[in-house]
């Protein structure tokens, strides 16, 4: 079957853009168009095929820009860093406080931290991968953990880090939920990504690993174009653990 012109020209500018850093502007429909002498329509579905494929993304009114995909690993013995993920995998990382309040959480949230009618903090933060915002999450902290984590954050902005260096606790995932979500229409205007688009939604409980304190509860919304969610798991130490209930033992 003869490959259409859109794709070839997606094929050629995909080879393009892979060797460049996120967030890199990339050529619009115009100069695509130009460059390859054919109609804006088939410059227009060649830069659509690459944001189907996950190479570019499109922001309303700035243009098209470069997307380094990233691979972020969630296992039970890694660290449940944000910023350490990501630098891990080579990309750059930060975070960006939107709002603390003081607030009741639900009640699934305040049964995992262990807390009654209390308030705790609600903090809400935007989180970036090379310049580009890639997930967002609210993160419910009792008071008696960090009682002021607004100072906390403007001494170091990864979270994990406040834990370890200024609380003086380790954190470690007690459990993790996943699941592919449609991102809500305000979350997905934050992140500057389409309202119809799937991203990941991950809850997660971290625990002192010396105490086994509740410490915080995370929900992130992450954006599936910039990150591809990896669970590792081990099941077995030794294969020959393992029973085969296909046959009696």
């Amino acid at each position: 079957m003869a490959v259409t012109r859109y794709k070839e020209i997606a094929a050629v500018l995909e080879a393009e853009i892979r060797a460049l850093p996120g967030g890199e502007r990339v050529a619009g429909e115009h100069v695509v168009a130009q460059r390859f002498g054919v109609a804006r329509s088939t410059a227009r579905a060649a830069l659509q095929e690459l944001m189907t494929r996950n190479v570019i993304r499109r922001v309303q009114g700035s243009g098209s820009f470069s997307v380094r995909r990233i691979d972020y690993p969630i296992d039970a013995d890694r660290a449940p860093s944000w910023s350490a993920t990501i630098r891990a995998a080579g990309a750059s990382a930060r975070s960006v406080v939107v709002t603390r309040t003081d607030a009741r959480p639900p009640g699934h949230v305040a049964e995992a931290l262990a807390l009654g009618s209390e308030e705790c903090h609600r903090l809400v933060r935007r989180s970036y991968v090379d310049d580009t915002p890639a997930a967002w999450g609210i993160e419910w902290i009792p008071h008696d953990v960090i009682p002021d984590l607004d100072a906390a954050l403007r001494a170091d902005d990864s979270l994990h880090r406040v834990f370890v260096d200024l609380v003086g606790v380790t954190p470690r995932r007690a459990w993790v939920r996943a699941s592919a979500e449609v991102l809500d229409a305000q979350v997905a205007a934050a992140l500057e990504a389409s309202p119809s688009g799937l991203g990941w939604f991950i809850e997660s409980l971290n625990r002192d690993a010396g105490t086994a304190r509740p410490l915080c509860l995370t929900q992130r919304w992450i954006r599936s174009d910039v990150i591809r969610v990896v669970f590792e798991t081990q099941l077995a130490s030794d294969p020959s653990d393992v029973t085969d209930h296909r046959r009696p033992a």
